[in-house]
């Protein structure tokens, strides 16, 4: 499928994109700041764990399938699914009664996310010749930072002066411009090449994915210890269903990940960034305002707003990092990314303590965040930029799926290691009950006043455990600055490729074509596919 030049209206699909884009990043961060006032609203706070995990195991296991897809039929059909089932998903989240409920309903909500987040940066780059790509890449990775930004401001608003049920509603008239928008401004011309769909291929990515995610979500649990027989069957399961896989994608005509991709060096340094960043960010995201609420003795309200330096430092360097792009080397703007975040993660793991001040750790936060940032835009634009058009919209998917994998791979590894290293810690201090380690878990049940005053804990007892809390965060800020030494490896493998203008694909030297919709110059000739 190709962009209608004539009969699309660019800048109302810029809007209805944007609008898709804000309203699925906006999710992830509107909801965490009702979820007490939502558990006791409906209850279900053994299950509150699952209405992150659902919309996350949804989004990661149909990011992919949807990529094809749109490769296959049209990015516009399936842009528009998306919206629909990210809609229909938020109004059902929105007549929850129970847990049970929003916990499926949050599932279908993935689904829509998985489908809409790859899918908008790879309109940008249908619609968009390769001088204005960086720009825009960097508009739409900022959206990321903002809705990180203005998600936990408007969830207590929301929450306070309405409704909890209306931070899902909200999705709803965004959704329906959006969907008005695509619908009326985005065309496109007929692929007349029969295809078939590998529904095997999907099914048995599906399993694994599935077996995957839910061993990461489970394990570690009470009642899912790590080195228990069903943990470890549900890893051994997703290995074998992964493997297969491969086999399956080596085999069939039309594959839903076209391994060859990852023969191009950019593609593999791409995506494994992506993996690594992912696991670095919400590392951050998750720890920091634990550290924050422990060792200044803050409730969760009034950390709500804690990452917005971070997040702004985002939605900075996800603009430079898009700009940079048509005058460096990816190598050369990600090593700088890496080596960014390196000195921003040393600080949290080696020189933040229970003793720095709130600005200072702000500071720390905003060198992350610049770090980090990069990644949203750059990353769309080197492997876009290195794959036949055929594959964009897989290539695309690829980026998410890798980076929301990586997040559910930190989040599990952190904290398992802060976890055993709160234990270890608390059961040295002299005179402790060395059941009270085993009842406050990895301390971060201590953050609630109603658990210190039940288990009866004297003052001072409650200051050195959550100075042991703090220790442990820090701890597993030291283990991540191996993440970005890792992504330079990779940044490494980026070599010398780079946003070459002016190009025709497989790297002859192409005319200029005719001018796009509304005089963006969509009917350019693209960029060379070579990784080189």
């Amino acid at each position: 499928m190709q962009v209608d030049a004539k009969r699309s209206n660019v800048k109302l699909v810029i809007a209805g994109l944007l609008l898709g884009l804000f309203m699925a990043a906006l999710d992830q961060t509107i909801v965490s700041t009702a979820m007490a006032t939502i558990i006791q609203k409906i209850g279900g706070f053994d299950k509150l764990i699952w209405v992150y995990s659902a919309y996350m195991i949804a989004m990661v296991v149909s990011t992919p399938i949807f990529g094809k897809l749109s490769d296959m039929y049209g990015r516009k059909r399936f842009f528009l699914t998306g919206l629909i089932l990210f809609m229909l998903g938020s109004i059902m989240c929105g007549t929850a009664v129970n847990m049970d409920q929003l916990i499926i309903y949050r599932a279908i909500q993935g689904i829509g996310g998985g489908a809409i987040m790859p899918i908008v940066f790879t309109i940008i780059f249908d619609i968009f010749p390769a001088e204005k790509r960086g720009k825009m890449m960097g508009l739409f990775g900022a959206v990321f930072g903002i809705s990180s930004v203005f998600g936990p401001v408007m969830g207590g608003v929301i929450t306070d002066s309405i409704s909890w049920r209306w931070i899902f509603y909200i999705n709803v008239p965004i959704g329906i411009l959006a969907v008005l928008f695509i619908t009326q401004a985005y065309h496109e011309t007929r692929n007349s090449r029969k295809q078939a769909i590998d529904w095997l291929g999907a099914i048995v990515l599906t399993a694994g994915i599935l077996f995957l995610m839910f061993g990461l979500q489970l394990g570690g649990s009470d009642n899912w210890p790590w080195d228990s027989m069903k943990t470890i069957s549900l890893f051994i399961a997703s290995a074998v269903l992964l493997i297969g896989f491969l086999f399956v994608e080596r085999k069939v005509k039309d594959p839903i990940i076209q391994l060859s991709l990852f023969k191009n060096k950019v593609v593999t340094g791409s995506m494994g960034i992506s993996l690594l960043y992912g696991g670095v960010m919400l590392a951050t995201t998750t720890y920091i305002p634990i550290f924050i609420q422990g060792v200044f003795h803050k409730t969760a309200t009034e950390t709500s707003s804690v990452l917005t330096p971070m997040m702004l430092g985002v939605v900075l360097s996800s603009q430079i990092g898009g700009r940079f792009a048509t005058r460096f080397r990816y190598r050369e703007v990600m090593l700088l990314s890496a080596l960014t975040l390196i000195i921003g993660t040393s600080l949290l793991g080696f020189v933040m303590d229970d003793q720095t001040s709130r600005f200072v750790i702000t500071l720390f936060m905003i060198i992350i965040g610049l770090g980090i940032g990069v990644s949203f835009s750059l990353l769309n634009i080197s492997t876009l930029n290195a794959v036949p058009p055929q594959y964009k919209g897989s290539a695309s998917s690829l980026i998410t799926f890798f980076r929301t994998i990586g997040s559910a791979l930190g989040i599990t590894v952190f904290g398992t290691l802060q976890k055993s290293a709160f234990h270890s810690d608390v059961k040295a201090i002299p005179n402790m009950d060395p059941l009270v380690a085993e009842k406050i878990k990895g301390g971060q049940a201590l953050l609630d006043p109603a658990v210190q005053k039940q288990m009866g804990l004297s003052p001072e007892i409650i200051n050195t455990l959550l100075g042991k809390l703090a220790d442990s965060i820090i701890f597993i800020f030291q283990w991540s600055v191996i993440l970005p030494v890792l992504a330079i490896v990779f940044a490494l493998l980026l070599g010398r490729a780079r946003l070459e203008i002016g190009k025709a694909a497989g790297g002859s030297q192409g005319k200029p074509g005719p001018q796009g919709p509304q005089g963006e110059g969509a009917g350019k000739p693209e960029p060379s596919y070579h990784g080189g």
